[in-house]
């Protein structure tokens, strides 16, 4: 059975969004799972093309209808992936490459076992996490101090994946994630690599 759902998980600031894109862009064929959020929309976002941006009220009613495969609240705002999505994608035979957090790609790979691959992108250290997350000036002391608590938890997580790329290079970050899709786009499954 071909694993459709492939998932790039990271600790915020590891450049999960970066190797997403990139791979959007190499593989015309893979299409991207819109997560839906309560966050607010950035600058430059599009609703349906980024996220689907939600109110709490909207996405408390598609909880209590089962309408996502997995949910959780970060920092204040509801993220989940919408189980029509999943759905639509494995009864034609796309494949979905997924942008998400850590516990939100572990929940994907129980409800749907056969068909997930996961990656997980690692920063080089927590130090040049922190120096990433200051580099991009979006987030204030207290962002950055919760975002690296989170990151240490995620960390934990990373040996529950399928196969782990520590981004100290970029361009080799983007080779190789590139190389595990090239397999699983031809229905191989890609080895680890020390």
């Amino acid at each position: 059975m071909p694993k459709q759902l492939i998932v790039i998980s990271a600790p915020s600031g590891a450049g999960k969004t970066t190797v997403a894109r990139h791979l959007l862009q190499r593989f015309p064929q893979l299409r991207f799972s819109v997560s839906a959020t309560t966050r607010p929309k950035r600058p430059g976002e599009v609703d349906g093309r980024d996220y689907f941006f939600w109110s709490r009220e909207q996405f408390e009613q598609a909880i209590a209808r089962g309408e996502l495969v997995e949910y959780e609240e970060i920092f204040g705002h509801l993220y989940g992936t919408l189980r029509s999505q999943v759905e639509q994608a494995l009864s034609t035979g796309e494949f979905l490459l997924f942008d998400i957090d850590v516990k939100g790609a572990l929940a994907l790979r129980r409800a749907y076992p056969e068909q997930t691959f996961l990656i997980y992108v690692a920063p080089p250290s927590i130090e040049e996490l922190e120096r990433r997350l200051r580099q991009r000036g979006t987030e204030s002391e207290e962002q950055i101090r919760r975002r690296l608590e989170r990151a240490a938890m995620e960390l934990q997580f990373q040996d529950h994946f399928d196969v782990v790329i520590r981004n100290e290079q970029l361009e080799q970050t983007l080779a190789r994630a590139e190389q595990i899709v090239a397999q699983l786009l031809r229905g191989e499954v890609p080895t680890p690599v020390p």
